[in-house]
């Protein structure tokens, strides 16, 4: 999914991608519990530069994000999947991963740039200026991203994908946070299946725990 925003035309299937992830050692049956293996599979699969965030998806890492997403490009989050699909709390035993494509945030009338375009059909929905170069196109700069008392952002909805539902959500960045916050260890059912799994040094949180993944495509990449 996060592969058709970045390079549509590249033609890598899912078989060679299982393939390639076995042969480095990145997996057994599928799984992927490290963040820092699904970057360097990235990398190495697609014309695109992954970095790896650490520390979650708010505090200083928010603005980034934020930038990230309004720019069109993707992020990869792991998080706990409830039966909806939408991000809950289980200490990793539902660990899923899922692609951010784009963001929608609640902002301040009296912040919004008058270069936004207005949707011809819903009130009140804007979209910003293409984007030149990887400047934003927030008017007010990185404050503008941080809400709270001073900030012009008084609400953060992600659109969230993932590998078992065809359906976009959109979800509650804050929701989200919380789940890929709490990621610390492999699901009781798969320790007692008798199958083998690669986990990371730490474990399955040691790997997922407050870990995500931006890509963008490298410059001069074919599309």
């Amino acid at each position: 999914m996060a592969a058709s925003l970045l390079a549509p035309t590249h033609g890598v299937g899912l078989e060679e991608l299982v393939r390639t992830a076995r042969d480095r050692g990145f997996t057994a049956r599928g799984e992927m519990f490290s963040a820092a293996d699904m970057a360097a599979l990235a990398q190495e699969l697609f014309p695109c530069r992954a970095e790896l965030l650490s520390g979650g998806l708010e505090g200083p890492n928010r603005p980034r994000i934020l930038r990230h997403l309004v720019g069109g490009l993707p992020l990869l989050v792991p998080y706990d999947e409830d039966s909806n699909h939408e991000p809950c709390r289980r200490r990793g035993h539902k660990a899923h991963w899922a692609v951010l494509t784009g963001v929608l945030l609640g902002i301040r009338s009296a912040a919004l740039s008058p270069t936004y375009r207005q949707d011809p059909e819903i009130p009140n929905l804007f979209y910003p200026p293409s984007f030149e170069g990887g400047e934003t196109a927030l008017e007010k700069g990185e404050e503008l991203f941080w809400g709270g008392s001073e900030g012009a952002v008084e609400g953060v909805l992600v659109l969230a994908q993932q590998g078992k539902s065809p359906r976009c959500q959109l979800w509650g960045l804050g929701g989200l946070h919380d789940s890929n916050a709490q990621l610390g260890e492999l699901s009781p059912r798969r320790l007692g299946d008798g199958h083998r799994y690669v986990l990371p040094l730490g474990g399955a949180g040691g790997g997922l725990e407050g870990e995500g993944r931006a890509a963008a495509p490298l410059p001069g990449a074919p599309p």
